[in-house]
């Protein structure tokens, strides 16, 4: 077992209407907006947060994520250097988070922390973040839904649903959501964020939706570290699944039994 350390309707008759009976150009238009109406419902109903989605200008409703993926990393603990930000700095740019020199409120989707092998003793460095777990206890606690897990593994938090309530920063053993104290300025049009609201890592997802790969993960690499290695996890040909069977890992809190799609090596 590893140890832990770190920061924490009217009814009115429409203008103009007569007693001559039903005109076929108004019931036209009444059905080209019921049809509308419809449309857009049935969009909201696809699932909770699928408005976050469609705000953020990833995934068209159309193209729903599949289940047949799962969204995962592998972080190899012995490349991850002490000291070593990249990964942080790159998601706090690509989203959109501000230091405002108050660090026990200040948002943290990603985090440096140490972990000791509470058997070996061994000690080393590594990234944290929302793990994406198979059963996220944030979703099991939520009141209204805005926690919610996509088809294919990446957990969220729907804007428009999130009351503040904050059940799910106490229900995360990774102490991996955030909850947005301060008004917000200069936000990142594909990472809506808002006041009185809970958010945490999405995996980049708008850039996952386009084919692309979380910042965190292209920063380590474009640096030359390779300590985080993105991928899907059902492949058994993606680099991240190949990693995975090369090298011993384990999942943080393993004992807790939550499936998190972020597994570490080295620990």
């Amino acid at each position: 077992m590893s140890e832990i350390r770190g920061c924490g309707g009217t009814g009115k008759a429409p203008h103009g209407a007569t007693g001559r009976g039903p005109d076929p150009l108004h019931d036209s238009n009444r059905r080209g907006f019921l049809g509308s109406a419809v449309a857009a419902l049935a969009g909201v109903a696809l699932a909770p947060g699928i408005r976050l989605i469609d705000l953020a200008g990833a995934r068209a409703p159309e193209q729903a994520a599949s289940g047949k993926v799962r969204w995962g990393m592998l972080i190899d603990t012995s490349k991850c250097a002490t000291g070593c930000n990249d990964c942080v700095s790159a998601c706090s740019r690509e989203n959109g988070l501000q230091d405002t020199g108050r660090p026990r409120t200040d948002a943290q989707w990603i985090r440096k922390i140490d972990l000791r092998d509470l058997r070996s003793q061994q000690q080393h460095s590594a990234p944290v973040m929302c793990q994406h777990c198979a059963e996220p206890p944030c979703v099991d606690v939520c009141p209204t839904g805005a926690s919610f897990k996509r088809a294919d593994g990446i957990v969220l938090v729907d804007k428009h649903t999130c009351i503040g309530c904050r059940y799910c920063v106490m229900a995360c053993p990774y102490k991996a959501r955030s909850f947005v104290h301060q008004n917000l300025a200069d936000q990142k049009p594909e990472v809506p964020r808002g006041k009185g609201t809970v958010e945490g890592c999405t995996l980049c997802v708008h850039r996952v939706d386009r084919g692309g790969g979380p910042a965190c993960a292209d920063a380590c690499s474009a640096a030359g570290h390779g300590a985080m290695v993105f991928g899907d996890l059902n492949d058994p040909q993606s680099a991240v699944a190949q990693r995975l069977r090369e090298l011993p890992n384990r999942a943080l809190r393993a004992d807790l039994r939550l499936d998190p799609g972020i597994r570490y090596s080295g620990v």
